[in-house]
């Protein structure tokens, strides 16, 4: 104890000399808030979430040889070399256990910025707490076209949102009609919170402006504990496509039930979420060789890009996973914000905003196949190009748009 007292007195005396140089130094330190499930039905998002985050801290806090944001050298040189830490809190899939662990970390933990949070749900609750609070928040995954039009100034989103990726599937059919396939119809089968009625909202409008017909739009109630009845509509109705919009308990229990009733549908593009989970392809993934499911990511990309694969493994090193579609979001989420902060060179929060607001990183400066990232006034990117990914032997290539495209399209896909 006379030891430890002792480096304390003489730790204050060297401060004291240092005057000061000890007090900067002492906050060197930037405080970034990360919200996301790490307990319930989908607590390993929020496992894999973590991975994503401690990575993008890895490449900012230490040097790497990247052509990424604040890869080159230690920490943020806005600031003095300051380091970034990260707080993680638990919003079970609760949008209102989001909203007072957002309020913790602003108010207790004093982030500056907040990121998350996987369900659009929650986002909604959050976003207007830092709105609120004038923090910063970057919605490094939620995909909901509602959320960056509610007028918030404290709101952005670097990656694509189901407007974006559902043009993207459109775009695809209509260039697969082109070459002769059969795509007249559709079935729309979502869950029941904002996530999968905005989708099948977005899905529906595009469906009457390209001239494809929806014969069945199945909204289920999310963590359902059985699908049966759905699945019926959607086998008697049998659709050119199957488009579903599901977690990934949901997703489950929709192929198994499909099975188990016999539904095989010549195609199933779905929105991401539970189809581009790991668990769901341990669990199902033999009935789904030639699903296809949009996403922001492609590891093909590290063909071109080999700075890409070399994430990639930093990232696999710690969860053991490739990174896919939220992941490498979430990645990219930490990296946009903590180069705001480093423009800003403050962690005031409207500091923060404005830098946010000016952003302009080339697309060749992340690890998507993006043109770049970009605000527009409502702190959407814009130039995130959504790509579609197919799983074909036990994993996925990039089937379109062209540019990025590495296969043609498997269609229809394998009746196993």
């Amino acid at each position: 104890m006379n030891i430890t007292r002792r480096n304390v007195l003489l730790g204050a005396t060297a401060a004291a000399a240092l005057g000061p140089v000890a007090a900067r130094a002492q906050t060197s330190e930037v405080v970034i808030g990360v919200i996301y499930p790490f307990s319930g039905a989908s607590a390993q998002m929020g496992v894999d979430a973590q991975k994503s985050f401690e990575t993008a801290l890895d490449i900012i806090n230490k040097n790497h040889d990247f052509d990424l944001p604040l890869a080159k050298g230690e920490g943020l040189p806005g600031l003095g070399g300051a380091k970034i830490r990260l707080v993680f809190a638990d919003h079970q899939a609760d949008p209102q256990k989001g909203r007072a662990e957002t309020e913790r970390l602003i108010t207790q933990e004093k982030v500056c910025a907040v990121i998350g949070t996987y369900q659009s749900s929650v986002a909604v609750t959050v976003s207007q707490i830092c709105e609120r609070y004038q923090v910063p928040f970057i919605s490094a995954d939620n995909s909901s076209p509602s959320l960056h039009k509610r007028g918030l100034k404290f709101y952005f989103r670097a990656a694509p949102h189901d407007e974006m990726f559902s043009a993207a599937m459109f775009n695809f059919f209509d260039a697969m009609k082109k070459k002769g396939t059969k795509i007249d119809t559709l079935s729309l089968f979502h869950e029941d919170t904002i996530f999968g009625t905005d989708s099948a909202n977005t899905q529906l409008k595009l469906a009457s402006d390209r001239g494809y017909k929806v014969i069945s739009d199945i909204k289920y109630r999310s963590n359902s504990p059985s699908l049966s009845a759905e699945v019926q509509q959607l086998k008697t109705a049998n659709a050119d496509v199957l488009m579903p919009s599901s977690y990934t308990t949901d997703g489950i229990l929709l192929v198994k039930t499909m099975a188990e009733l016999g539904y095989k549908p010549n195609a199933i593009v779905a929105q991401n979420a539970g189809f581009s989970e790991k668990a769901l392809y341990d669990a199902v993934g033999d009935k789904l060789e030639g699903v296809i499911s949009r996403g922001s990511f492609s590891l093909d990309l590290a063909a071109k890009r080999p700075m890409v694969g070399k994430v990639n493994a930093m990232f696999k090193e710690k969860s053991g996973k490739d990174f896919n579609d939220l992941t490498s979001r979430q990645f990219m989420g930490l990296l946009v914000m903590a180069d705001a902060i480093n423009r800003a060179k403050s962690t005031d929060g409207e500091k923060i905003r404005e830098a946010l607001v000016a952003t302009d990183i080339p697309g060749e400066q992340t690890i998507m196949p993006w043109k770049r990232v970009k605000f527009d006034e409502m702190g959407q990117n814009n130039d995130a190009d959504p790509v579609l990914l197919q799983y074909i032997g036990g994993k996925f290539v990039t089937i379109f748009p062209p540019q990025a495209a590495i296969a043609e399209a498997v269609w229809p896909m394998k009746q196993g």
